[in-house]
């Protein structure tokens, strides 16, 4: 089995990207002697399915997407994983990131939505960080242009990790260890030490996790091996039925807004009334209802559905989806086939080495109760 390690790029990130076994070489890439990964190429084919795939989606990279005006380094995404992973950045000292971002749960955190400052749960499913990198924008609603915007939203919400900016700074700056990994990523900064580089660093690191050489992946570069015969019956459907009105590109998904509701109005427990989703950012009553189309890569691994969380069963959130998008009933062979396709989209998970964190100083806030 060939394997593609980042961590000469990546330092502490361990971002381990496993071929699938069975005699082809097909989707992976290899490393030069510098240590950077090449993409590998997409095989000239006469197969008509692959073909057709390929005029919608694409392979996800090897190598994470840029952050906009962002110089990663790897001191950079060191500082952005241990910050990721730090609940004292909340002001319980109780929640990180990744208390919703969960490495071990498809990057999301397997439940409709996600407990935060002394256990309020906000209105809305927490999206996996996965691939969140090819997202046009972030969160449901798209309040967030990127990242490093929104990178910074759960920090301060005060349903979530409830902290302020300053709060967080002087948290920072009273952990000896972190003033040398600060440095370290913002050599040029004065004060290295501020909220927005705080932000940057996260994004950095979150860019970083990505989820590449999923079966679809080989098979759009030309492995037709790698889809069995229900997952082609349910590409072909998927594509058929419309689905990829909303979901292609590398991401399938994540690319526009979308009503949830285009023909039919979806029960009120997976679209509450008074969630205007992107009408509530912009103000505008044409855009009620509208939301962020979700990617589907590793969506077996991320219920449960929609921006409520309200659907634990993925062939239930196809069936709804196909009723309310595309004003089709389908049955359940297509449900199965369709979901099956769904299965090849799950890729290598990244493999991350928890850090070790700065430990407390002799100044350090005590947690607010």
């Amino acid at each position: 089995m060939l394997k593609h390690s980042l961590a000469p790029l990546f330092g502490l990130t361990v971002l381990t990207l496993a071929a699938c076994s069975g005699g082809s070489d097909t989707g992976t890439g290899s490393d030069t002697a510098e240590g950077s990964v090449v993409e590998p190429t997409m095989a000239d084919t006469q197969d008509e399915l692959i073909l057709q795939a390929r005029t919608m989606f694409e392979p996800l990279p090897l190598t994470p997407p840029a952050v906009p005006g962002v110089a990663t380094t790897p001191a950079l995404v060191d500082l952005g994983k241990a910050l990721f992973f730090d609940p004292r950045l909340s002001a319980t000292h109780s929640i990180s990131c990744a208390a919703c971002h969960n490495p071990g749960l498809g990057g999301a955190d397997g439940s409709p939505t996600s407990a935060g400052f002394h256990g309020t749960r906000g209105p809305r499913n927490s999206p996996t960080v996965f691939n969140a990198g090819y997202n046009f924008t972030q969160f449901w609603d798209g309040r967030a242009k990127d990242l490093v915007e929104q990178a910074g939203g759960p920090i301060v919400n005060p349903v979530e990790m409830a902290a302020s900016e300053t709060q967080v700074v002087e948290e920072l700056q009273s952990l000896p260890g972190y003033a040398k990994l600060f440095q370290g990523a913002f050599p040029g900064d004065k004060t290295p030490i501020n909220f927005k580089n705080v932000t940057v660093a996260i994004a950095a690191y979150e860019a970083t996790l990505i989820t590449p050489n999923a079966p679809f992946d080989r098979f759009l570069r030309g492995d037709a091996s790698a889809l069995d015969a229900q997952a082609k019956d349910g590409l072909r459907l998927f594509m058929d039925k419309g689905c990829t009105a909303c979901h292609t590109g590398v991401n399938l998904g994540g690319t526009m807004y979308q009503k949830f509701g285009v023909v039919a109005d979806p029960e009120p427990k997976y679209r509450p009334a008074d969630d205007k989703g992107r009408g509530g950012v912009t103000g505008d009553a044409n855009e009620d209802y509208f939301f962020k189309v979700p990617s589907l890569r590793d969506i077996t691994l991320t219920a449960p559905y929609f921006h409520t969380g309200s659907e634990p069963d993925l062939k239930k959130a196809v069936q709804v989806m196909a009723e309310t998008q595309l004003g089709q009933t389908l049955t359940p062979k297509e449900t199965d086939q369709i979901t099956a396709f769904l299965g090849s989209l799950t890729g290598d998970q990244p493999q991350i080495t928890i850090p070790i964190l700065p430990a407390n100083g002799s100044a350090s806030p005590d947690p607010q109760e």
